[in-house]
Parts: C-alpha cells; sequence; structure tokens
C-alpha cells in the first residue's frame, strides 16, 4: 500500500503526470475490479498542471479515489446500479469541493454493493469486486471499490460511505485503514442517500496519519447539510494511557476470536484494559435493519423512470411503466430492502416495527454514553469473519448477521475505525476503535499508539 508521505517522494524524484500514467495503466490491466469509470483524462491533465506548477494544496499531484454514491460534476456516478447507469451529476459534492481546493487528482470512481446495499460488493451491477489478498474472495462491502483499490496499489486515498460498517467492512477484509467519522462531521451533500440518519462519508487509506489528514480536508461546515455540525477538525492524535473497554457482546467466530484474544492479552502492557458489557446490543441489528429499510424504501421511492434513473421508451400506463422501470432498474437486493422497508413504515405495522426500532435505538445510545463515562474508546473485532469466498453468501440473513459489530456504531452515531491488527490464513483481521462523539483525535491516537507499540 502506498501512503502519502511515500507518494510525495516518488514526486520529489518523478513527474506526476508519469506515475499517474503508470497507475492508470495498472488499473486498466487489473482483475480487481474496483473502479466503474476511471477519469483517465482528467487526471492526467491535473498531473500535467502539477508538474508546471499551476497546482498547489495539501492534496496537488496525489491521487485520490471516489466512492461511486458521491456526486461529481461531469463524472458518471451510477451508485453501482443499473438505475443510474448513465447519470452524469452537475454539480459536486461537498467532500468533492474540498478535494479539489487541495488540488487532489480525482483517479475514479470505485465500484460498490447497488446503493450502499450489500456486504461484499457482489449486488452491484457492474461485478464483484475481488480482494487483493485472494482473487477468490470478495473485499467487502459496501464500499469493497474503495478499500480494493487501496490494498491493490491503485490509488493512494480514497472515500468511502459507511451505513452500516460499509467502510469498516472492506477495510478489515483487504487490510486497509478506514475510518466512519462522527455523524454530521462531514457533510453529507452530494452523498445519493440510502438511509440518511446513518450514513457518513468517511477517509481509508494505507495509514492512520494518512486517515486523519484526509479527514482534516473532508469534515467542516456546510450549510446545504441541515445534518452537519458545523464542527472543523484538525488532526492531533491524543497520546495517553488509555482506558480500553472490550465489548461483551461484540463477538467473532472462534478463529477471528482467538486472534482477537490474544490481541486483548497484548494490549494490556499499554493499556488499562476491561470488558464492558451493551446489553441493548442484542436488539441492535433488527433495529439497524428496520431503520435502514425504511429509510431506503423512501429515498429510492423517486427512481421512477420520470422524475430520476433508467427510463424506457414507450409510457403506455404510468403503473406498468412504474413498476418495469424499478423491476429492471434494480437488483435483487435493493428490491428486498424496498419492500421490506415499506412494509415496516405501512399503516398497521409503522408501530410494530419503526418505532419500536427507534426506541432500541435510544437504548443503544445509552450504554455507549454510559460506557464512555468510564473508557476512553471501546474495541471489539470489526467483522465476525475473515473475508468471504465470492458466491459464498447465498442467504440475505446471514449476510445481514455479518454487520453485527459494526451497525450500532452508526444507530449511536460515533465514531470507529478499522485497522489490520493481525492475518489469519493469509486474511487480514481487522480490529474495530469506537469512539465517544467527536473524539476522532481518541481513536486515531490509541490506534497509532497500537502500531507503535506493535501490539
Amino acid at each position: 500500500m502506498i501512503t502519502v508521505r511515500e507518494w510525495k517522494e516518488r514526486l520529489e524524484e518523478e513527474r506526476a503526470y508519469d506515475l499517474v500514467s503508470e497507475l492508470i495503466e495498472k488499473i486498466e490491466k487489473s482483475r480487481l475490479n474496483a473502479y466503474v469509470t476511471v477519469t483517465k483524462e482528467e487526471a492526467l491533465k491535473k498531473a500535467e498542471e502539477y508538474d508546471r506548477g499551476r497546482r498547489g494544496g495539501r492534496l496537488a499531484g496525489i491521487p485520490v479515489a471516489i466512492k461511486d454514491n458521491i456526486s461529481t460534476e461531469g463524472i458518471r456516478t451510477t451508485c453501482g446500479s443499473r438505475m443510474l447507469e448513465n447519470y452524469i451529476p452537475p454539480y459536486d459534492a461537498h467532500v468533492v469541493e474540498r478535494l479539489k481546493q487541495e488540488g487532489a487528482i480525482i483517479i475514479g470512481k470505485t465500484n460498490m454493493d447497488e446503493f450502499g446495499m450489500g456486504t461484499t460488493t457482489e449486488t452491484s451491477y457492474f461485478g464483484v469486486v475481488r480482494n487483493p489478498h485472494d482473487l477468490e474472495r470478495v473485499a467487502g462491502g459496501s464500499s469493497g471499490g474503495s478499500a480494493a483499490a487501496i490494498a491493490g496499489d491503485e490509488t493512494v486515498l480514497s472515500l468511502g460511505t459507511d451505513t452500516g460498517g460499509s467502510i469498516r467492512c472492506p477495510s478489515s477484509f483487504t487490510g486497509v485503514y478506514g475510518l466512519k467519522p462522527t455523524y454530521g462531521l462531514v457533510s453529507r451533500f452530494g452523498l445519493i442517500a440510502y438511509a440518511n440518519s446513518l450514513e457518513q462519508i468517511g477517509p481509508m487509506a494505507a495509514s492512520i496519519d494518512d486517515l486523519g489528514f484526509l479527514l482534516e480536508i473532508i469534515a467542516g461546515r456546510d450549510d446545504r447539510d441541515s445534518t452537519n455540525s458545523g464542527r472543523e477538525f484538525s488532526y492531533r492524535p491524543v497520546s495517553k494511557r488509555f482506558r480500553v473497554g472490550v465489548v461483551e457482546e461484540m463477538q467473532a467466530n472462534p478463529e477471528v476470536q482467538q486472534v482477537f484474544d490474544e490481541f486483548v492479552e497484548k494490549l494490556r502492557k499499554i493499556a488499562d484494559v476491561e470488558a464492558v458489557s451493551l446489553p441493548s446490543l442484542k436488539y441492535a441489528l433488527p433495529a439497524y435493519y428496520v431503520i435502514a429499510m425504511s429509510e431506503a424504501s423512501s429515498n429510492l421511492a423517486r427512481y421512477d423512470g420520470v422524475r430520476y434513473g433508467y427510463a424506457l421508451e414507450n409510457l403506455d400506463s404510468w403503473n406498468r411503466y412504474f413498476s418495469r422501470v424499478r423491476a429492471e432498474g434494480f437488483g435483487a437486493e435493493v428490491k428486498r430492502r424496498i419492500m421490506m422497508g415499506s412494509y415496516a413504515l405501512s399503516a398497521g405495522y409503522y408501530g410494530k416495527y419503526y418505532l419500536k426500532a427507534l426506541k432500541v435505538r435510544t437504548l443503544v445510545i445509552n450504554d455507549f454514553r454510559k460506557a464512555f463515562e468510564k473508557f476512553d474508546v471501546l474495541i471489539s473485532p470489526t467483522m465476525p469473519s475473515t473475508a468471504f469466498k465470492i458466491g459464498e453468501l447465498t442467504d440475505p440473513v446471514t449476510m445481514y448477521k455479518a454487520d453485527v459489530n459494526t451497525t450500532p456504531i452508526n444507530l449511536a452515531g460515533l465514531p470507529a475505525l478499522s485497522m489490520p491488527v493481525r492475518e489469519l490464513d493469509g486474511l487480514p483481521v481487522g480490529l474495530q476503535v469506537i469512539g465517544n462523539h467527536f473524539e476522532e483525535n481518541t481513536i486515531l491516537g490509541f490506534a497509532k499508539q497500537v502500531e507503535e507499540h506493535e501490539v
């Protein structure tokens, strides 16, 4: 994996144009399928401008890949779906504006589960993303392309989005660093919505320092997003002896759990470690899926072939047209979630499912709040297993269960990162580090300490 520092060192010896050309050539020959769109001409143009001294900023000359549900002016943005296969946004997302202001070279749009709905990137209309560690395994989802591009040396930095673990899952599966920020720290303006109350845009990179560096650039005030906190972020990792809570309810399969337990024992040398129970977490996963699917059914109602999305030539009957557009434009998983969300919000079931899920969300928030009165950070395995084989998860419920350790963080709006700490049979195992609201520097500082002491 290439860090920002390593890329800058290369820029001192070689032209940006040559380096970017090599990167694009590698992407074009790659079997990873990490990209839906490669912005070859624009990227080379920006690299040439950098070589001529016409581009400045903290990201000048540095390639950045952007998940394909984040709007990019003039660049196709598909959400991994046939529904938006040819959509070209007329504006940039807030985070893309920030990248451009700092001179970044946008290298392309990365592959993803359709509309962010999946754990393996197998639901993408453009095909599965392969794991650089084993091409017969998935890279995780839904930000699988953003993670694989980092792990496969096909970009230096990337942006992902996280609704229930979509940054942390692929980070764990591919052995990269990924951070889901506190809800509201990064503007969601220009993010094509899946579940508004849960999702956040976040950085993915080859090191802790690069995560903090990229977060500093994309975070901040944006009045166009009503959920934005208005806070800026300065990367200042905390250094101290941390009080660490090991969440009892966040477990993994026996092999991964053993690896995690061994890590915890070594961690005791540099931190005060204690088990902590969050009883409400046993209800968090079903509550998350009720809320997420309900919001998705509302958000995706606009894709009817008239207002947005895939269109047909003949419109004979509105009902038949609408039905056919959505049947052909959406994949099976998206249709499944829309139907379940519509059911949960329907008359007679709203109180039974959606309202009850919101009450569980409050319990989860309260449990985390209580835990952070005692601990600086909470930790767990990021995922219950290492990367699945392609085609291994055929049952949707099994796929949903894979998100059991990541979804509670989104319900509570907390920041969390995944970092590689071990390998199991040649596949990365990720550590999830959870912090209190707007305590990104605390979890980044803890992660740095883990690495520096080679825990």
